[in-house]
């Protein structure tokens, strides 16, 4: 297993000037270190290698609640789109993230740092043709907290779904469910 570039990003929590198409062209085609440091370099490097070498590249964006791991995965993303020139008329990054309001309402939960955590993990694998455009991608999502499910922490809540759907229990098309009121911080699903 070989290590390479590793990127160190610090969430700023507000939009700064530095991810805009003419920062993408700053970085398209530069070598690692020419540039400062930055996501697009990480991004550029990825699809540099991939042509060169024709194999397979990763990515792994980690970090804590609040990170930006999600904005940081969109910005790869459109840097990706942009790039390869993708002559999808949507951005490659809005479409696999489309699904995000679903999978954050089954997998997302207030907690004491973060009131939307995501409570899973996402891997994402973007297809590129032979002429490196984007032909496609895929999401998939795999849960990490299952104890949430029938246990939280004080000033902690269940997943956002189990609230939506008490929200809507009085709704005809939800009657056959039973469903009850929640009460907030002590609802619990078994």
């Amino acid at each position: 297993l070989a290590v390479g570039i590793i990127l160190v990003a610090i969430n700023p929590y507000k939009q700064l000037p530095i991810y805009g198409d003419a920062i993408i062209h700053a970085y398209s085609g530069q070598n690692m270190g020419d540039m400062d440091p930055h996501i697009f370099a990480v991004a550029e490097e990825a699809y540099k290698q991939m042509a060169r070498n024709n194999k397979n590249q990763s990515i792994i964006v980690s970090g804590e609640s609040g990170a930006g791991k999600t904005v940081s995965a969109r910005y790869t993303m459109r840097y990706f789109a942009t790039v390869s020139r993708s002559s999808s008329n949507a951005h490659v990054e809005d479409k696999v993230l489309a699904s995000n309001p679903i999978t954050e309402a089954v997998g997302n939960a207030k907690t004491t740092r973060n009131d939307n955590s995501s409570r899973f993990g996402k891997y994402t694998e973007i297809s590129f043709d032979r002429s490196y455009q984007i032909i496609g991608a895929n999401m998939r999502t795999y849960l990490l907290e299952k104890s949430r499910v029938v246990f939280q922490s004080e000033n902690e809540r269940n997943y956002h779904i189990f609230y939506q759907l008490c929200a809507s229990a009085m709704q005809p098309e939800y009657e056959h469910l039973k469903l009850g009121r929640s009460q907030e911080n002590n609802l619990l699903f078994i």
